[in-house]
């Protein structure tokens, strides 16, 4: 036993030392057999489940399917139909499947401290909340030595070019949220990184200050991206390599295997807090699996 006692009146909550086995019981949903418990101070029984994320759910057996379909660019239409579910249980088992990614990704981060990263890339991919009249930039860092992600953070930005006039006048001046939470994305990452480590990113004016400010010894490299190219990636092409290629092989990789995240208006994410939710997947699965 992990954990003790759940009651909160017991003298021995969440201590283990007066805790007995107390029978088993076979899970109708999944058949696993499950380990009963019992307190000897206060009579509390509770079970191996108890404290676990699926706690009371019904169809555990999909869980790990659907896992794999989240992160393989399956609409949410489609992974119902393909594991003969209710649409409505897709939606609901995101969040669980948010919650048990989240905590095994502060695992892998609080691990990645006693390794750090020398070799540090990060930059901005723009995607849309519904319609391309509101944008969303998704700023993510990953370890360019092997192309695990660090972290990331979505952020609301308002519409730029000539849909700028017409997001206005639909929706209203849309605020900027990128620089608040490309610092917040930094407070997380920075214990990953070391001191002196080589940080590299395009020439973005937000990026130079930022990195200064939290890794002040750091060597940053900026160079230029598909925009500030004198004809699309022609640039890059006569230099033979691209000196941001594995952030770019892992940006295409998201937009590949996370179906919010296409292009077209086909499967847009229609709220932020869930696309962060099955960024919280991809990461996970990304950063074990692929």
């Amino acid at each position: 036993m992990k954990t003790g006692c759940p009651n909160k009146t017991c003298k021995n909550h969440k201590k283990t030392s007066s805790i007995i086995r107390d029978g088993v019981f076979k899970r109708k949903d999944d058949s696993r057999i499950i380990q009963r418990y019992k307190c000897k101070i206060c009579g509390k029984r509770f079970s191996g489940a108890t404290f676990n994320l699926a706690k009371g759910q019904h169809k555990r057996r999909v869980n790990n399917k659907l896992f794999e379909l989240y992160c393989s660019g399956v609409s949410m239409n489609r992974c119902a139909k393909l594991l003969r579910i209710n649409p409505k249980t897709v939606a609901r088992k995101l969040d669980f499947l948010a919650k048990k990614c989240q905590r095994d990704n502060h695992k892998f981060r609080k691990k990645k401290t006693q390794d750090q990263v020398t070799h540090l890339q990060f930059d901005d991919l723009i995607t849309i909340e519904h319609t391309k009249l509101k944008p969303l930039s998704v700023t993510l860092a990953i370890d360019a030595n092997n192309r695990k992600i660090l972290g990331f953070r979505v952020s609301v930005i308002p519409a730029f070019g000539h849909l700028a006039e017409l997001s206005r006048k639909k929706y209203g001046r849309r605020k900027n949220e990128h620089k608040k939470k490309l610092v917040e994305l930094f407070k997380e990452i920075t214990p990953l990184v070391c001191s002196n480590a080589l940080v590299q990113s395009d020439q973005h004016t937000f990026y130079s200050p930022v990195v200064r400010r939290f890794l002040p010894h750091a060597e940053h490299r900026q160079h230029k991206g598909g925009r500030g190219c004198v004809a699309g990636q022609g640039e890059l092409k006569k230099l033979h390599f691209d000196p941001l290629f594995m952030l770019n092989h892992s940006c295409a990789m998201l937009r590949a295997n996370i179906n919010r995240l296409v292009r077209k208006t086909w499967c847009t994410t229609k709220s932020v807090e869930r696309l962060r939710m099955h960024l919280e997947l991809y990461m996970c699965y990304h950063n074990h699996y692929l």
